[in-house]
């Protein structure tokens, strides 16, 4: 079979033993039934909570531990696009079968689900998550629908300040909760000058503060209220807007709370 850059695997069996690089796709393995096989994680596959302490850390999505990970024996590794460089997915595939995920869409999300039900032999389970999914998407379009469009930045690190732009999983949902980005005709994760685009942007209703892969707390509202003292600043959970696969379970209960609560504030 192909993954999703359409790189042939090959695969004479139901892989076994599974290293997972992509903490969101560490979750849905899981939630197919496949934790038991999953012999190798990084350090940010924090769902479920308890898989730091029961499955070996082969380092991060950028950094790892080669000798470790040969010595836990995978049959197939789990890559992103986005979230692993080119060298890892080449020094991976020197020691099993490599599946590369790129995922911008829920469509894609869907995609990469099907495909895994595929590779481990879950293709049932992966279809009922697939439905519930789909389910739970139709419900919220049909509640966003007639809610007004609200412009926003959604920041993802400071120092330097960085934001989400267009060719983004995060862009996606961000159109999909009908919020217009104001970075969207620049493209991946630029850095911008707070002083500068003081001058530049105006009439930003809200800039949203992720939780990953900065940590953004309370603290940090008052430091960019300084330079957009008219815009509503609102810290955000990341793994809601950034995390594909299962994670879309709980993300459309979660926008539809956010929308409210925005909504609320402003009355």
């Amino acid at each position: 079979m192909r993954d999703q850059l359409q790189r042939t695997l090959h695969l004479k069996d139901t892989p076994k033993r599974i290293i997972s690089l992509v903490p969101s796709q560490t979750e849905l393995l899981c939630d197919l039934g496949l934790e038991d096989a999953i012999v190798g994680i990084t350090k940010f596959c924090v769902h479920p909570d308890h898989l730091l302490k029961d499955i070996a850390i082969v380092g991060g999505t950028k950094q790892l531990h080669i000798e470790r990970i040969k010595a836990l024996r995978p049959d197939i590794i789990l890559c992103n696009k986005e979230e692993n460089t080119k060298e890892i997915v080449e020094a991976c595939q020197s020691i099993c079968e490599v599946h590369v995920s790129d995922v911008y869409t829920i469509a894609d999300s869907l995609e990469l689900i099907g495909q895994y039900g595929t590779i481990f032999n879950k293709a049932d389970e992966a279809l009922s998550l697939i439905d519930a999914i789909k389910e739970k998407q139709s419900a919220f379009e049909g509640f966003i629908q007639n809610k007004p469009v609200l412009k926003v930045v959604y920041f993802i690190w400071k120092s330097p300040w960085m934001v989400a732009a267009n060719n983004t999983f995060i862009n996606y949902m961000l159109q999909l909760n009908k919020y217009e980005n104001v970075y969207s005709s620049l493209v991946r994760y630029p850095e911008i000058d707070l002083a500068d685009e003081q001058k530049e942007i105006q009439n930003i209703g809200y800039a949203f503060l992720s939780s990953e892969p900065y940590p953004f707390k309370e603290k940090h509202k008052d430091e960019l209220q300084a330079y957009w003292p008219d815009t509503k600043i609102v810290l955000v959970d990341g793994e809601m807007f950034s995390w594909y696969g299962t994670r879309l379970l709980k993300a459309f209960d979660y926008f539809k709370t956010l929308r409210e609560s925005l909504q609320k504030d402003a009355f």
